[in-house]
């Protein structure tokens, strides 16, 4: 935050007076985000070109642009192989375990409530861009390194928290009943950081991918937390933790019984980012299959305390569909490496570049859009968004569902299949012996 003080000083931001409304009714996103204007500064650009007239700015810039020596790119880029190998799995892990799940934290949620960026008519194109962060960082080595697109989406993400950080407090010191800092602590503080770093490493891998059935090798644990200690380092987050298997995990664990205390405002949240992506595509998820996908993942205690609806043993039997599809990749070396060139590409194609089937359309720079302020204090649970389809998604679109259901109905006919013929062979080899033995009794008469 002491580089965006002196940021401030040298290109002074505009008054941040107006309504979160505001920004949700005009900001329409094109084929790129809109350009550089009174509400959207681009801090990362502001930085870069302001590095050699202010120490703060020149400290962060030659931080970020500097490789620790414990940094292993060859286990970096097997780690991000990690992600593809799974990619199904773990994009499911992240939006209904990491982030979905993750409104069970009662703290962080106080500042996320007063965003505005999880209200329902906006949280789709929100979490969008935090995929493309996410795939960013996976999407091969060059892209993390310093100057890639990846790395260059964890340092605005960076900036964007010491943006939210910095306008909160601000309010609290104007209104101190706008946010309890001695209740809450400070926003995006260090723990907070470490928590987000935590959902998308440890918990993929020690909870995400095991509840879906699938377990990673001990190699491609310790190289998937090698690369996520390298973007907590971008990213200004404590990330020592990460150096083992041990300490990440512990880390993990503990947050889990500190921080996981679910308030009405985490229930509010979590059933928006669920109203938001109802039968949208690229996925075109039913309500009741995201349902089914938090109650998987998150157990019945935490969904039922953030108030998500029992689902249906129809959509619960369509989660197995990941599972299946991971354990085949992985065991088939030359169908394992075709499988990560084809996600590496298709996700980001399908989630990021292409609008017109659902996904964000536009390359974010994550700018401070959903600014906090005094007049909406707290993001409201939304209404069902009206013209969205509410029956299956496997029975209106080519989505998630019908791929999961086809493929339940093509493993289950190949098992009844298997099961049949092996029937028939047990019945076949038993007529044969007695077969054998009435002959042995007569050449013995």
């Amino acid at each position: 935050m002491d580089a965006l003080d002196s940021l401030d000083e040298i290109v002074p931001p505009v008054s941040l007076s107006f309504a979160r409304k505001d920004i949700e009714e005009t900001y329409e996103p094109k084929e790129t985000e809109p350009k550089e204007n009174k509400r959207h500064r681009d801090l990362f650009k502001l930085v870069k070109e302001h590095a050699n007239r202010d120490e703060k700015l020149q400290k962060l810039w030659s931080e970020v642009n500097t490789v620790p020596e414990w940094v292993d790119w060859d286990q970096i880029e097997r780690g991000q192989n990690v992600f593809w190998r799974y990619g199904g799995p773990c994009v499911t892990t992240l939006m209904f375990l990491s982030l979905l799940g993750g409104m069970g934290a009662r703290r962080p949620v106080e500042t996320l409530t007063r965003t505005g960026g999880f209200g329902a008519n906006v949280v789709n194109r929100r979490l969008l861009e935090t995929t493309q962060h996410t795939l960013g960082v996976h999407d091969g080595l060059e892209a993390i390194q310093p100057g890639g697109h990846g790395w260059e989406s964890s340092v605005r993400v960076r900036l964007l928290h010491a943006s939210v950080r910095k306008r909160i407090v601000q309010l609290a010191r104007a209104d101190p009943a706008y946010y309890d800092v001695a209740a809450h602590g400070v926003p995006v503080n260090d723990l907070d950081c470490i928590g987000t770093m935590n959902i998308f490493s440890a918990t993929v891998l020690w909870l995400g991918l095991p509840r879906q059935g699938i377990r990673p090798r001990p190699g491609e644990v310790a190289d998937y937390l090698a690369l996520w200690r390298w973007v907590s380092y971008l990213m200004g987050t404590p990330h020592d933790w990460l150096a083992a298997p041990a300490s990440a995990k512990a880390m993990m664990e503990s947050l889990l019984v500190s921080e996981i205390a679910p308030s009405p405002k985490s229930g509010v949240l979590a059933n928006n980012i669920i109203t938001g992506f109802e039968g949208l595509g690229p996925t075109y998820a039913s309500r009741g299959f995201m349902n089914a996908e938090t109650y998987w993942l998150n157990g019945r205690q935490l969904a039922g305390e953030l108030n998500i609806p029992r689902p249906s043993l129809y959509h619960t039997a369509l989660c197995l569909f990941f599972m299946i599809s991971g354990y085949l990749c992985r065991s088939i070396p030359a169908l394992d490496a075709r499988h990560i060139k084809l996600a590496r590409r298709g996700l980001y194609e399908l989630l990021v570049r292409n609008k017109s089937k659902g996904g964000l359309g536009y390359k974010s720079k994550f700018a401070f859009k959903w600014i906090p302020d005094l007049v909406n204090v707290e993001t409201p649970q939304g209404a069902p968004i009206p013209g969205r389809p509410k029956t299956s998604g496997a029975l209106r679109h080519a989505g998630v569902e019908r791929t999961a259901l086809l493929t339940l109905l093509f493993v289950g006919a190949l098992l009844g299949s298997a099961v049949w013929l092996a029937i028939r062979a047990a019945v076949g080899t038993d007529i044969l012996a007695r077969g054998l033995g009435h002959v042995r009794h007569i050449s013995y008469a």
